[in-house]
């Protein structure tokens, strides 16, 4: 036999040796409805995986013999894992049936600071995951303000009629008494809850949840009317390269870029989302701009590293910047702006924001299950509104140590808090009076806390949460928050939850009450402002049902929340704003009510109704209560989420709707022609009126795919400017003494079209990869 025929002989043969050297893996991944195509699998802590074909079907080839955890995950589906036994010269079968996270089985974090499912938790806690937020907003120009709306009984809440700052309200309540939390961590202070929150983009969420009720227990200041908890995407769990560029009919542009590079064993997510909104439009003919013009870049970067006991150390940054302006024409056109910024005749409001954040999660590697929680941020804002400059810095400084441990029945969890916020601004509300001079006095704060809380089994259907926290205060002394959670299964797919906690918070002025800055008042601190607390009782009703061809769940919950002495301002006194202590208090209450239901064709729908009365009370010189209602505080609410999947030509259909009842509004007045405000003021009640948006999204070829859709379906508008006081024929727009921002209560923009484009290149190693050397 010649040397040639040995060689080729080899050659065939050499595939067929390694082959019985090593083994194969394959298997189909589904949902309970439908194949999944172009899921991701991988084998833990290697750069072998794979993505499913068309039909769900993935295939491993040429693993070296040995155990393995194999971890299958799909946008939208909570992730498996499984272990197995690759043998040489075989090939195992392993399929995975994922269940979608928007059932009861999602896991959360938020109501006890420890992982665990939404059903067994004792804790009420609404989800929104990454998949619904693709499939109803667009992913390119969204963030956390535009989200939290699709929980029922949250909405956003504008605060100024020519910058538009807005915030989140949960169930009628302040958006600066809701704590936000990046990672189960407290990042988001008074603040950054003004600007801060619109630099929280729906491209780095996996999952947010929503606790509504006080939670200072747990998260202490700010967690007063409710906690939302953003759960940031995993690595592990991304395309290796993603893409997302979207354009609007107001000629705005936004884009989204992330890469997920593998850094040895361990894995990272770097992501960029950028905005671009400069068009000035007046159609209400106030003379200021109807929407807020933008330029903004978020960067964020995560590492899960990689250790040998498998325990969590991750790491996250994020930076955020926006050049935010609105004002008169002259102000806006052609970047004016930078040059006007500060003027006494061309009015407009400009906000330079910074904001770096720092953030994750050590687990100790001992025995005992200790991990430690960080979180540090820098937030500056630079601004000024009209003639008026103001300056603020706020830096937070958070670490939380904890123990969670089990005996017998309890699962126990204790923990210690260290807190330092500094903050600072070139206001009255840093000032005092030292040595008879008027001195600026940073508020830095060194807040120490301790908690334990303990989840009581008493049976298979009955638990029992019972929780302490103490924090103290250097200016406030201690401050405790008790919190109790009870959860009862009357059967397999019946719950009740009852739920009383309390709250805390420490006021910011900036952050409480947006006249503080803008309009032409001026503001008086009649004494140092001691904090607001509440507490909070609540019962829900959980009910999981087959039927209408299909399964869904109904939630009913009760509320009521007390808040003890609320900073009310005083607007009694023309031309100034006094802020004092009071025995003022204020209420909110109500009814919520949910349904969603999957039908078994691929349609999926959910309808929320919240009734609610919020009220603040406060007592006058002569003793009597006066009451009255929470400002855009709406009386009842709604959402109606739909979406149908046309899986044959991979298309989804998506429609939502905001529904507002009544809310009370400001009182202000318009001016006659002379400039002399009006006896009759305008309303102090709005009418009802509803928001409507459809989706429609297609997926063009593997990982390529267009959205387009509509915002503001009906074209609705406030029919009156959010200004008063912009037409005084005695001064220029903006600076009459008359002049407030404070009567915006509805969108200042009609329809809008938007078109998008995403690209994801998944984590798929080659069918002839060799396993990792």
């Amino acid at each position: 036999m010649q040397l040639r025929h040995i060689i080729l002989i080899i050659l065939y043969m050499l595939p067929l040796l390694i082959a019985a050297q090593t083994g194969a893996l394959k298997g189909h991944l589904s949902s309970e409805n439908e194949d999944l195509p172009f899921a991701t699998i991988i084998i833990k802590n290697t750069q072998i995986g794979a993505t499913s074909d068309e039909s769900g079907n993935y295939h491993l080839h040429e693993l070296k013999p040995g155990q393995y955890n194999i971890i299958a995950s799909y946008v939208g589906y909570i992730s498996e894992r499984k272990q197995i036994l690759i043998k040489p010269g075989e090939t195992t079968i392993l399929n995975f049936k994922l269940v979608s996270s928007t059932t009861l089985d999602e896991i959360v974090v938020s109501g006890t600071m420890k992982e665990t499912y939404v059903s067994a938790s004792p804790i009420k806690i609404d989800v929104i995951t990454s998949k619904q937020l693709d499939t109803y907003l667009p992913s390119a120009a969204s963030s956390l303000i535009e989200s939290a709306q699709l929980v029922n009984g949250v909405q956003e809440v504008v605060a100024c009629g020519v910058c538009y700052t807005n915030n989140i309200s949960v169930n009628g309540l302040p958006g600066s008494y809701t704590a936000i939390l990046m990672d189960g961590t407290p990042i988001y202070g008074n603040l950054a809850s003004v600007y801060g929150l619109n630099g929280i983009p729906n491209m780095i969420i996996d999952r947010f949840e929503v606790i509504k009720g006080p939670s200072s227990t747990l998260y202490g200041s700010e967690a007063v009317a409710g906690v939302i908890n953003i759960i940031t995407k995993n690595p592990e769990n991304q395309p290796m390269i993603s893409a997302d560029i979207m354009t609007s009919s107001r000629e705005e542009v936004f884009g989204n870029f992330a890469i997920t590079p593998r850094l040895g064993k361990s894995n990272a997510y770097l992501g960029v989302n950028f905005g671009y909104a400069n068009n000035f439009a007046d159609n209400n003919l106030d003379g200021f701009g109807d929407a807020v013009n933008s330029d903004h870049i978020s960067v964020f970067s995560k590492f899960n590293f990689y250790r040998p006991s498998d325990k969590i150390f991750s790491l996250a940054a994020k930076f955020y910047y926006e050049d935010r302006r609105n004002g008169i024409e002259d102000y806006i056109r052609d970047r004016a702006y930078k040059e006007l910024r500060g003027s006494d005749e061309i009015y407009g409001e400009s906000i330079y924001t910074n904001r770096l954040e720092l953030f994750g999660t050590y687990a100790l590697d001992t025995k005992a299950n200790l991990k430690i929680d960080y979180s540090l941020s820098n937030h500056k804002q630079d601004s000024y509104y009209g003639d008026q400059f103001f300056e603020a810095s706020q830096q937070i400084a958070f670490g939380n140590f904890l123990w969670n441990f089990n005996k017998e029945k309890h699962d126990v969890l204790v923990g210690a808090t260290l807190r330092y916020d500094a903050y600072d601004d070139n206001t009255s509300a840093t000032e005092k009076e030292i040595d008879g001079l008027i001195t600026n006095t940073p508020n830095n704060q060194f807040v120490p806390g301790i908690f334990a809380q303990d989840e009581f089994s008493i049976s298979q259907n009955l638990k029992v949460l019972g929780g302490l926290r103490l924090d103290h205060h250097q200016d406030h002394g201690l401050i405790y928050s008790p919190r109790l959670n009870v959860k009862l299964n009357t059967s397999d797919w019946t719950t009740f939850r009852f739920n009383f906690g309390t709250g805390f918070k420490v006021v910011n002025l900036f952050t409480e009450d947006h006249a503080f800055v803008t309009g032409q008042r001026e503001v008086i601190i009649g004494e140092e402002l001691d904090p607001e607390s509440s507490y909070n009782f609540s019962v829900n009703f959980n009910q999981v049902y087959n039927g209408m061809a299909g399964t869904g769940t109904i939630d009913i919950e009760g509320f009521y929340t007390h808040f003890t002495n609320k900073i009310i301002p005083d607007y009694d006194t023309p031309g100034f704003i006094v802020y004092e202590n009071s025995d003022g208090f204020a209420r909110s209450m109500g009814l919520s009510m949910n349904i969603t239901h999957n039908f078994n064709i691929p349609i999926q729908f959910n309808l929320g109704v919240n009734l609610l009365q919020s009220t603040e009370t406060e007592t006058d010189l002569a003793g009597n209560e006066i009451t009255s209602d929470i400002l855009f505080s709406p009386r009842w609410s709604g959402i109606i989420s739909a979406n149908y999947q046309l899986r044959k030509q991979r298309i989804t259909l998506a429609y939502t709707a905001q529904f507002t009842g009544q809310m009370a509004l400001p009182e202000v007045y318009d001016l006659d022609a002379t400039g002399v405000p009006l006896e009759e003021p305008r309303p102090t009640t709005s009418t009802p009126f509803s928001l409507h948006q459809v989706q429609v999204s297609k997926m063009i070829k593997n990982n390529y795919s267009l959205y387009l859709g509509v915002n503001n379906l009906f074209n609705f508008v406030q029919t009156e400017s959010p200004l008063v006081g912009y037409d005084d024929p005695n001064y220029n727009p903006g600076f009459s003494p008359y002049f407030d921002t404070a009567y915006a209560y509805a969108p200042n923009q009609g329809i809008q079209f938007y078109l998008g484009f995403k690209w994801d290149l998944a984590k798929k190693i080659p069918d002839n990869l060799v396993s990792e050397r």
